[in-house]
């Protein structure tokens, strides 16, 4: 399976050329193309889960299980992509593409660490002109670092392309130990210009950044970071050209880990507004040429990066949040 082919990317390296031309969308197209296996939406050879009569803890679930067999599967306009429950315990990867408009990705649980070491992008996204939206998801069995921290480049759990025009709301996502950018959603600021919500979700030990934005209109709210031993420690906000990022009722619990939120790359300035914010003093705020963040009312230096009520916190409570 190809390599992902980007420049490095760590905490130490510089940031020449990361945010521009295509390089992870091109690198999600290249995977489609020599994936062993493609499923559109409503694609049969997946197995579900439903009531039994045999089993009191699943008769009420319904998901469909799908086994990572280094497939893509591809979402389209106007698509709803629900209820789906990921074996990554194959070893295997898994892309999930979303193009055009006014897509739904929603009730997605990924069971197992992502051990395939492709360094690939679990979802790749773009929005046309439309309104799309991701919703309860986890992702938070995350990734070996194969490919990954601090040298290469691993699995990054949500890439949102260069074209992407429209835009995209993500709530109550759950993402963790990923060796890559858990939403890495910057590079529409030199492509599409679309628009990110970043709303009611947790991230937690992801490498290189958290949440990376950077176009004006885009936020995070009701959100927070955590950094602590126990993975990667990336950046808790990454804001890039042109901006204004918002950041409004966040925690941002680094542990003195990385930088709370860093504005600025590439040499392009950006702004971030921050309000109702707490975030840790000790790993700080980076403002990189000529960019600034703007701390406004309510925001604190004693974070508590709890997971935000409603996002959830196993595969199978994603997959079937009504069992």
């Amino acid at each position: 399976m190809a390599q992902y082919p980007r420049t490095s990317e760590t905490d130490s390296a510089p940031t020449t050329g990361r945010n521009t031309g295509l390089t992870r969308r091109g690198y999600v197209r290249s995977i489609a193309a020599v994936a062993t296996a493609t499923t559109a939406v409503g694609a049969t050879g997946t197995a579900t889960v439903a009531a039994s009569g045999d089993d009191p803890e699943t008769d009420d679930r319904e998901y469909e299980v799908i086994e990572a067999e280094n497939q893509t599967i591809t979402i389209d306009s106007g698509e709803t992509w629900e209820n789906k429950l990921i074996d990554m315990t194959t070893g295997q990867d898994i892309i999930i593409t979303a193009r055009g408009s006014d897509w739904t990705i929603r009730n997605v649980g990924f069971e197992g660490e992502n051990v395939s070491g492709t360094g690939s992008a679990t979802f790749g996204l773009a929005d046309s002109g439309g309104e799309s939206l991701v919703e309860n998801v986890y992702l938070g069995d995350g990734s070996d670092d194969r490919n990954g921290a601090p040298t290469g480049h691993g699995q990054t759990a949500f890439w949102v392309e260069p074209d992407h025009a429209g835009h995209i709301d993500f709530e109550y996502v759950n993402i963790q130990n990923f060796a890559d950018n858990a939403i890495y959603a910057s590079a529409p600021g030199n492509g599409g210009g679309g628009t990110i919500h970043v709303d009611s979700c947790f991230a937690a030990n992801c490498y290189v950044s958290h949440y990376r934005l950077a176009t004006e209109g885009s936020k995070v709210t009701n959100s927070a970071v955590l950094v602590d031993d126990d993975g990667y420690a990336g950046r808790g906000i990454w804001a890039w050209s042109p901006g204004t990022v918002e950041v409004d009722d966040c925690q941002l619990e680094m542990n003195g880990q990385n930088v709370a939120i860093d504005a600025g790359a590439n040499g392009q300035a950006t702004t971030v507004t921050v309000t109702d914010t707490d975030y840790d003093e000790a790993a700080g705020i980076a403002e990189h040429d000529g960019s600034s963040v703007e701390l406004e009312d309510g925001v604190g230096t004693d974070p508590d990066a709890a997971v935000p009520e409603g996002v959830p916190t196993s595969p199978e409570e994603a997959a079937d949040p009504d069992a």
